[in-house]
């Protein structure tokens, strides 16, 4: 894998792993009973974006260098699972 495929990867990775995230540990500001005035009652009362985004900073990081150590040192590859799954001749 050269560079630019593994940054395409996590930059994909990264914005999955994020969606992940986000409601880990949301409270909403009518749970709080502190609703802020122009605010929907479900907003967020602390939405800890930092903390959220170094989590899925880390948690992508750590999923793409398992699969660069998979592709790179062990040799797996779409064909590995094509022929998992898809053994010619199983088409009848």
């Amino acid at each position: 894998m050269n560079l630019l495929s593994i940054v395409a990867i996590y930059f994909v990775v990264w914005w999955i792993v994020l969606f992940v995230v986000l409601p880990w540990g949301v409270r909403t500001q009518a749970e709080d009973e502190d609703i802020v005035l122009g605010t929907t009652h479900s907003a967020p009362a602390r939405p800890m974006i930092l903390r959220k985004a170094l989590a899925t900073t880390l948690v992508s990081a750590i999923i793409v260098f398992g699969l660069w150590i998979a592709v790179d040192r062990y040799g797996l590859d779409l064909e590995t699972f094509a022929d998992l799954y898809f053994s010619p001749g199983s088409a009848q």
